[in-house]
């Protein structure tokens, strides 16, 4: 059953009138917002994970062949990226470029000749084969160039064309967790997609990873031992390249998982951090908060929403609104919203009885829109479409619900967010 208040994707300009160029500098009356649902490929679930200034959305669907694409929303149609060849695709990462430009990670059709999974596989179905880093403009999906290794990954790219992730070297690093075998680097692509500058480890690291670049062309991302791929001690080290020079930012002193998701562009960057004691028996436990690493200098914990365990920042705005994800211990997660020093769950800031509960957050543009991944209430949270919510200011949204009830995922879901966190499931 689609829900009821389902519409095209910023169709029109009566939905962006609803958005304020800038936000006024008296007190702002409380967030409100109205959620629309966007089309899919088909298929039962569609997340959104970034959003540009004109509203275009970059992310992922299932089709109804039940593959994972790719995707880029524009008012009124949703686009398949395609692939590089495998079965599956997907943008994973707040996507900035306003010019359409979509970088993201495609399996291909070549089997890991090392057997390896790579980081990949954590967000897409691999099936053994290799994954390769894309560029996706003009219509036409291109892989990035690799650093000698057999798999990347592509986060961001801005508007002048510079892109960064990470991909593997031909070093066999010590330091990885089988089946992972190869070093990994953060790199930048760009502005021409030949083009590539290795983004270096801090000192005494094995291997780095670039997530996300703002249009001054500074780099945040990880550096680390090459544990698995995909996070923990690989992100011992939260990092801030300035002309391709690391700088380390402060942590909220856990071991690992301290990773800047996205950066603003003045500076500013969101993501999230391990607190202390987050290591027992030489094992790391993922006890992350979501974090605020301000142009300044220092980290400022912006916590869980109450009664939660972990928390991410996802997307970060010019304005300094950042947008995440809180997960109770259960795996169930909804999405915040952080402005003017206030934790608010999304979720109650709708009209009440809104047919989409925000499980998961992507990004947030410039105008305070924001994207992620909801779940259709109607079918029982086993539907999951990318939402796109709109800020109304001086407005009224039709009574939001501030004691929305909170919605806990079906057993599938709650699964899918543990394996991504790499946490085991309640017993």
């Amino acid at each position: 059953m689609k829900p009821k208040a389902r519409i095209s994707l910023l169709a029109g300009s009566a939905l962006l009138s609803l958005v304020p160029a800038a936000q006024a500098e008296d007190a702002p009356a409380p967030p409100a917002y109205l959620v629309f649902d966007t089309e899919t490929l088909g298929g039962t679930f569609a997340a959104g994970s970034g959003i540009n200034d004109i509203g275009w959305v970059s992310g992922l669907a299932t089709t109804a062949a039940g593959a994972i694409h790719a995707t880029l929303s524009i008012p009124g149609n949703v686009l398949d990226l395609g692939t590089l060849g495998g079965t599956n695709s997907a943008v994973e990462w707040p996507v900035k470029n306003n010019g359409g430009v979509v970088v993201g990670i495609s399996e291909s059709a070549t089997p890991d000749p090392l057997g390896e999974t790579f980081s990949c596989a954590d967000f897409i179905p691999t099936n053994g084969h290799t994954c390769l880093p894309f560029i996706w403009q003009r219509g036409a999906m291109t892989q990035l160039p690799l650093l000698g290794g057999n798999n990347g990954f592509a986060t961001a790219i801005n508007d002048a064309g510079q892109a960064v992730g990470w991909a593997e070297t031909a070093v066999h690093d010590p330091t990885c967790t089988p089946p992972q075998v190869l070093q990994f680097l953060a790199v930048e692509w760009g502005p021409a997609p030949a083009a590539q500058q290795v983004l270096p480890p801090w000192p005494g690291d094995s291997t780095s990873a670039a997530t996300a670049i703002n249009g001054a062309g500074q780099v945040v991302g990880i550096s680390g031992a090459c544990g698995d791929a995909v996070g923990a001690f690989s992100a011992r080290h939260a990092l801030l390249w300035q002309n391709g020079h690391p700088l380390r930012l402060p942590t909220l002193g856990g071991a690992g998982w301290n990773t800047p998701m996205a950066i603003n562009s003045s500076g500013t960057a969101a993501g999230f951090s391990d607190t202390p004691g987050d290591v027992s028996g030489g094992v790391l436990t993922a006890n992350f908060q979501a974090a605020l690493w301000p142009a300044g200098g220092g980290i400022v914990n912006l916590h869980t929403l109450p009664g939660d365990a972990l928390a991410e920042a996802t997307g970060i705005n010019d304005r300094g609104q950042v947008v995440g994800t809180s997960f109770a211990a259960d795996g169930s997660s909804r999405v915040f919203l952080w402005q003017d020093g206030s934790l608010y769950d999304l979720n109650t800031l709708v009209p009440a009885g809104s047919p989409l509960y925000l499980v998961g957050s992507g990004d947030i543009d410039n105008r305070g829109v924001i994207t992620g991944e909801a779940c259709v209430v109607a079918t029982g949270c086993t539907v999951f479409h990318i939402f796109v919510a709109i800020p109304v200011v001086g407005g009224d949204p039709g009574s939001p619900g501030e004691s929305a009830a909170r919605v806990y995922l079906p057993d599938e879901a709650r699964a899918r967010n543990l394996a991504r966190l790499h946490l085991a499931a309640p017993r």
